[in-house]
């Protein structure tokens, strides 16, 4: 019986490792083939079949990519969103998200309910212009980031959380004098800190890929992002790529041009994933309680 329950054991991990190694491979093949025609020349590129090794080496693309100062400016503009945005969504989704896990908050249910709401309806593009053109926001990066402020799903994610957290640590700390606010600062919030890391992730890169927002509120071009910049040279291709060899004498195949617009854009974010994806899996109670 054991022996039978160890082989079906080893069956199951054997097909776990199978399905994970064909998506990191499914994951893995686009990103080395944006890498390598990024840095491989026209001969290469034109050239039939996947690329993921590359065979020949050309940084032209990137050389006058980077010689195009409005993909600077707007690189400067999406970080400034990205940094903004998430600095004002996650400040507004825990201040929201403490009060409402509180079963002492009179009519708890009914702004739970007006909350929950939003998930299901909203105002629409139209209003939502309308509303941010007569407030005077338009062609400002409050109109990238105010809008979108708070989620109501994570504002719901963040008040499960909160409201997991032990009453018995609130309790003692009242017990020793502590007021409403230095229990949200030294007791709540540095337990909330995995939680906390996970929205500002999944909001920055929210904000880090936005473009449709960009395209309908702001009519500068030097005050658009980098990701409406990058559709607009991969839509338009030979003509953004013409605009672009303005600047430099360099001559370069328009898809290496896309490919290496396109690595610039993403390298930030796949330098910021590391550093919080600890705190998905962090145990935010070990030790907070003695027994």
């Amino acid at each position: 019986m054991k022996k039978a329950n160890y082989l079906s054991d080893r069956l199951f991990l054997g097909f776990i490792y199978v399905v994970l190694t064909l998506l990191t491979i499914t994951t893995l093949l686009p990103v080395l083939q944006v890498i390598t025609i990024s840095v491989s020349p026209q001969n290469v590129t034109n050239s039939y079949g996947f690329h993921i090794i590359p065979t020949a080496f050309d940084f032209s693309g990137y050389q006058k990519m980077l010689h195009y100062q409005l993909i600077w400016t707007a690189y400067g503009n999406t970080i400034v969103r990205t940094l903004l945005g998430t600095c004002i969504t996650v400040t507004l989704t825990f201040l929201g998200a403490y009060p409402l896990s509180k079963k002492t908050l009179p009519n708890r249910k009914l702004w739970t309910g007006f909350i929950v709401l939003t998930m299901f309806f909203s105002g629409g593009l139209i209003p939502s212009y309308l509303l941010l053109k007569n407030i005077g926001l338009m062609n400002s990066i409050w109109a990238l980031v105010l809008p979108s402020a708070v989620s109501a799903f994570m504002l719901l994610i963040v008040r499960n959380f909160i409201n997991s957290l032990p009453e018995s640590l609130e309790e003692s700390a009242k017990i020793d004098g502590a007021n409403e606010f230095y229990i949200l600062l030294r007791i709540v919030l540095p337990l909330s800190l995995p939680i906390i890391a996970t929205v500002g992730l999944y909001t920055a890169v929210w904000h880090w890929n936005a473009w449709f927002d960009s395209m309908i509120y702001i009519q500068d071009q030097k005050k658009q992002v980098l990701q409406l910049l990058l559709r607009r040279i991969i839509l338009e291709g030979q003509d953004a790529s013409a605009e672009i060899g303005m600047t430099s004498t360099l001559v370069v195949n328009p898809d290496t041009l896309k490919m290496a617009t396109l690595v610039v854009a993403i390298v930030p974010i796949l330098c910021v994933y590391p550093f919080l994806q600890k705190y998905f899996v962090k145990g935010s109670l070990i030790g907070s309680i003695k027994g």
